[in-house]
């Protein structure tokens, strides 16, 4: 491979690779995938072994390729979804390499960029990375590693056999957090988990899927004030056929829930006074999306069956009324600590002077600040679907004639 030379490089093979090189095939432009480990490898091994997708199978999807053994309301399963991807791939022709890793990418004098790969050098005139945005665990130094707990992040877990027998408390109450927290209930061990702030969208609502609310709302195609900056937990589930997340349901089968984690010392964690609040945000913002539901209902007539027991909220769980601000974990057995706590961007190999101060890219919708440089996949790169599977494929259509666009004005 060495001294090779492609139009268009695109480094990651995930949805937003495949996204973007669908595009740029279709458009007849010779490009180049090169995946590090395997296609959709964080689907395959970094995530706990039950998952499944937030969405129903008819939305979570490119719009040329269906589940076809799946029905459309269901959730596919991780291992369903690294087929879907590897079925895309194969269908479509891409041009993708695997096991090839991008150590640095550099541009030079003449404008075209040098990639330094596992196999040798790669010259492309336009590069796009296709990294995706679980690039680095955030895994905090709070409680230190001597102090006799099996701590792990959440992309580390797979199941409930894989902890030590005990208590297990999880930070972070997200969809993964979440998740990995109501499947721990369900295998018998005690479970605390920490709240912080968080949207909290229905599964379902008045025979719609709640993605399906999302898109007729135009809240798909929200855009944060600062693309990239902005990140809202979300607590959601397709997990058992798909439910909303209910902190309330979760506490009366024997959760314990606390609020945010603020600290350790001495074998005693400390958390934040706001669990209240934050249950109380997520009520609000769950019930701000049943009453636009029905106002959109009401307007376009359409004929929905009504559910007012969705706007019940039931009364606050003890846990939350009188909320525990410090556990001594030895004294209630927790012995497995889980770090819900997502990810941070990592363009470390990326030697190119095209990052803020705080290491985010500058772009415009994905095209970068220096001439043909690209960047998909990431959270709000144009808006609040770009990060999810159907969202990064309308980003990489975008990205694809910009760059038709850009390699017809440049000479041969």
């Amino acid at each position: 491979m060495a001294g090779e030379t492609v139009e268009t490089l695109v480094i990651g093979g995930g949805q937003a690779g495949l996204a973007m090189s669908a595009h740029l095939g279709r458009r007849g432009m010779e490009h180049l995938v090169l995946e590090r480990h395997r296609i959709a490898e964080r689907w395959r091994t970094e995530r706990w072994d039950s998952l499944v997708a937030n969405g129903p199978a008819w939305h979570d999807r490119f719009p040329d390729l269906t589940f076809d053994d799946i029905d459309g309301g269901s959730f596919a399963s991780k291992d369903r979804i690294v087929q879907y991807f590897e079925t895309y791939a194969a269908q479509n022709g891409s041009p993708i390499r695997c096991g090839v890793e991008v150590r640095s990418l550099e541009r030079m004098a003449d404008g075209r960029f040098r990639a330094e790969t596992s196999e040798g050098v790669i010259t492309a005139r336009n590069v796009v990375s296709a990294t995706g945005p679980f690039q680095k665990p955030v895994f905090p130094a709070m409680i230190p590693d001597g102090a006799g707990l099996v701590q792990m992040h959440s992309s580390a877990y797979r199941n409930p056999g894989q902890l030590p027998e005990g208590a297990v408390l999880v930070i972070g109450a997200g969809s993964s957090g979440s998740q990995i927290a109501d499947e721990l209930l369900r295998a018998g061990r005690q479970v605390f988990l920490s709240v912080g702030p968080h949207d909290r969208p229905p599964r379902a609502y008045r025979g719609r899927d709640f993605v399906w609310w999302l898109g007729a709302l135009g809240k798909w195609d929200a855009r944060a004030a600062t693309p990239g900056t902005e990140h809202v937990t979300i607590a959601v589930s397709g997990a058992g056929g798909g439910e909303t997340v209910d902190f309330r349901k979760l506490a009366a089968r024997g959760m314990v829930l606390v609020g945010r984690t603020e600290g350790y010392a001495g074998g005693v964690l400390r958390f934040a006074p706001d669990l209240a609040a934050n249950i109380a945000r997520g009520d609000a913002n769950y019930l701000s999306v049943l009453e636009e539901a029905d106002a959109y209902a009401a307007r376009e007539g359409l004929d929905l069956p009504e559910e007012p027991e969705a706007k019940r909220i039931g009364p606050d769980p003890d846990c939350v009324t009188d909320p525990v601000l410090s556990l001594d974990l030895a004294a209630v057995g927790v012995t497995s600590v889980i770090w819900a706590t997502g990810y941070v961007l990592d363009f470390g190999w990326m030697k190119i002077d095209v990052f803020d101060d705080k290491g985010r890219p500058r772009h415009e919708r994905g095209v970068s600040v220096v001439p043909g440089l690209y960047f998909i996949g990431l959270p709000w790169l144009s808006r609040r679907a770009s990060p999810f599977i159907w969202g990064v494929w309308h980003d990489a259509d975008h990205l694809a004639g910009q760059i038709a666009a850009r390699s017809h004005v440049l000479p041969a």
